[in-house]
């Protein structure tokens, strides 16, 4: 297959500009076989469907496993390009959503692992996490309590960095996308037993960074 440009380069691939999925998930994977095949057949450019389709789910697991804005949007392109590059691998029973996203899992880890070999960090944690502060009233909110609030993201921030990467992943997995403990322990290389342990040791490690700053968040 000619290789395609899913994603133009420089495209801003947010929250903001990408489609929210609108189909029931057995709609979804009927449509995606579809169009997988037109992409098998030579339809290049059916491949952007599958970008519009899914590209805010992969966006929105790169960021909550990065924290960053630049990161995640790089996750996206990689895993689409590693997607159609392995397109022939893929099989037409299975979910091609699930297949994506255990893609864009091992990108975003590698992307981790790299980070943290750098000793390089930029997480900023969506607001409306579980961790994190309620977020800002948007009516002029008091100079004070913005810088409350900066604070407190600081010091989340500084807590999900002390995580290694397969503990970031597992928990950002479990938590915040409700991916099955078996997928989370595929994509890490471990059994479930394993992959339970890891989550359970993220969770304790946070809890015990944060705790002196529980009662604020």
């Amino acid at each position: 297959m000619p290789t395609p440009d899913p994603i133009p380069p420089n495209t801003p691939i947010s929250q903001a500009n990408l489609p929210a999925p609108s189909a029931s998930n057995e709609q979804m994977d009927g449509c995606d076989a579809a169009i997988v095949e037109q992409v098998r057949a030579g339809n290049v450019d059916a491949f952007r469907d599958l970008v519009g389709r899914h590209g805010r789910t992969v966006y929105n697991m790169a960021y909550r496993m990065t924290g960053n804005d630049h990161d995640a949007q790089d996750i996206v392109q990689e895993t689409f390009m590693k997607a159609y590059q392995q397109l022939e691998r893929f099989e037409s029973r299975s979910s091609f959503g699930t297949w994506l996203h255990r893609i864009g899992i091992n990108c975003a880890l590698d992307a981790l692992r790299l980070r943290k070999h750098h000793q390089k960090s930029s997480y900023s944690p969506d607001v409306d996490s579980s961790l994190t502060l309620e977020a800002v009233p948007s009516s002029d909110p008091a100079p004070d309590l913005l810088a409350h609030n900066a604070e407190i993201r600081k010091r989340v921030a500084t807590a999900m960095d002390c995580l290694t990467p397969n503990e970031r992943a597992a928990f950002v997995l479990r938590h915040f996308q409700d991916v099955p403990i078996r997928e989370i322990g595929s994509a890490l290389g471990l059994k479930d037993s394993a992959t339970k342990v890891t989550i359970f040791r993220a969770v304790q490690k946070l809890r015990r960074l944060l705790d002196p700053v529980r009662g604020e968040l």
